[in-house]
């Protein structure tokens, strides 16, 4: 008996998910019942021709997936196990490596190690591949199948290969799997400057972030010189927390607007009265892993003349993604709009320059391994503001430490130059109109 074909009117008439309104625009619309009529043609020729029998869910989910990746690199198909991964990332903790990790055309990519886990202490790098996991080639497999392995039982061994551009030979690493807590925010006192580490903006960072700025006044007795904020390596996370976080250095103001499709769809969120961190010195540093609502931060920060922004310029993921629901464990991860800085930047493609540029001198890989950022990113959205992002005079100047090698740093004690010249900086900075005079002006 032949096998019965299903065909675009069968599908638009009979499927319950589809609304009645789209039911009818497409009966009426030659060209997209040409596509879908086009579309059921494949789906019924891989059902009856195809080497090995693969069932309808594999299909959908594959056109679904397929569907999304053609936009940009940012929107996705959420199913269960990527569900819980997400939820995994704002509220708990896994037994795991601590390794944030995307798929590029085929092969598994370190987006960030998370700080103080078995992957940063191993010398894991953003922009790493991982290859094989204890022996066993990666390379094709889904994501979810390589987070599978490499999270575990605390205190089991895994085996990682590692291709790092810019070397010849690849690394092999060993870790021991331990759990993974998510601690946002970590602070300490430096001399007597305050050091905030931001990570990852979870559901709790912006309550943290003050936190951290009261202990820091607590444990000095007296207000520090200052505050270092570190958002290297912060792939980002919640847009509510990144608002919050950037509401605890400002007392005024827009922090970010998103912009949606339509030109009225715009969203302003602004700052509450009172600044935690009392208007002292604030030095924000930034990589190429600071990415999303790091860069709100930081692009909020800046444009308010409240921080000095260092290091070297971010990751320039401008984009917002919402989280659509479709059921209970499944849900698209749609892009929905652009988000823009107070004045008006869009830090899409090009990120957010630095006002004093630092390299970090103290890995000795920096100057031979590639940086990779959005505008890397296949299918990327294209900024459509432009942003003239001119040098300050300080970039054109060549401090002598700047030329030191790794070793002649260690000797003196400094293990994290960028750290060490943000720490110097905000020292000797004295205060807010300091401040607002090192920082670049405002975009018109």
């Amino acid at each position: 008996m032949a096998r019965p074909l299903l065909t675009a009117t069968a599908i638009l008439g009979t499927l319950s998910l589809v609304p009645l309104a789209t039911q009818a625009l497409a009966a009426t619309d030659a060209d997209t019942y040409g596509e879908f009529d086009q579309f059921m043609d494949v789906f019924n020729r891989i059902k009856a021709d195809y080497v090995d029998k693969v069932d309808d869910k594999t299909l959908i989910k594959g056109a679904i997936q397929g569907m999304l990746s053609s936009l940009d690199p940012h929107s996705s198909y959420v199913d269960a196990l990527d569900y819980q991964n997400l939820k995994i990332q704002t509220e708990g903790n896994y037994g795991g490596l601590g390794l944030t990790v995307s798929m590029e055309d085929g092969a598994v990519k370190v987006i960030s190690p998370q700080e103080d886990t078995p992957a940063a202490r191993a010398g894991v790098k953003s922009g790493d591949y991982i290859t094989h996991i204890d022996g066993k080639l990666i390379y094709g497999d889904t994501l979810d199948e390589a987070i599978g392995l490499m999270r575990g039982k605390p205190g089991t061994k895994i085996t990682m290969t590692l291709v790092r551009p810019g070397r010849d030979k690849p690394l092999d690493v060993t870790l021991v799997r331990e759990v993974i807590v998510q601690r946002p925010v970590k602070w300490e006192v430096r001399g007597q400057v305050g050091y905030i580490n931001i990570n990852t903006f979870s559901e709790n960072t912006g309550a943290d972030t003050r936190a951290a700025i009261m202990a820091i006044d607590k444990s000095l007795g007296h207000k520090p010189l200052g505050y270092v904020v570190d958002l290297r390596e912060n792939g980002g996370g919640l847009l509510t927390q990144a608002i919050a976080v950037s509401d605890a250095f400002l007392d005024h103001g827009e922090i970010v607007s998103q912009r949606g499709r339509e030109k009225s769809d715009i969203e302003r969120y602004f700052a509450k009265p009172g600044d935690d961190a009392h208007g002292l010195p604030v030095v924000v540093l930034t990589d190429p892993g600071t990415a999303s609502a790091s860069e709100i931060v930081a692009g909020a920060l800046q444009d308010h003349h409240r921080a000095l922004i260092m290091g070297e310029k971010t990751f320039g993921k401008g984009s917002v993604q919402t989280l659509l629901q479709l059921g209970p464990t499944t849900a698209l991860r749609l892009t929905t709009a652009r988000y823009y800085t107070p004045s008006g930047r869009s830090v899409q493609e090009g990120g957010i320059e630095p006002d004093i540029r630092v390299p970090q001198i103290s890995d000795p890989d920096y100057k031979t391994r590639p940086v990779f950022r959005e505008a890397d990113l296949r299918r990327h959205l294209i900024n459509e503001v432009k942003a003239d992002n001119a040098v300050l005079e300080e970039d054109t100047k060549t401090d002598p430490r700047f030329s030191m090698t790794p070793e002649q740093l260690k000797k003196q004690g400094i293990e994290d130059f960028q750290l060490y010249y943000a720490l110097k900086t905000v020292a000797r900075l004295g205060g807010p109109t300091q401040v607002a005079l090192a920082t670049k002006p405002p975009v018109k």
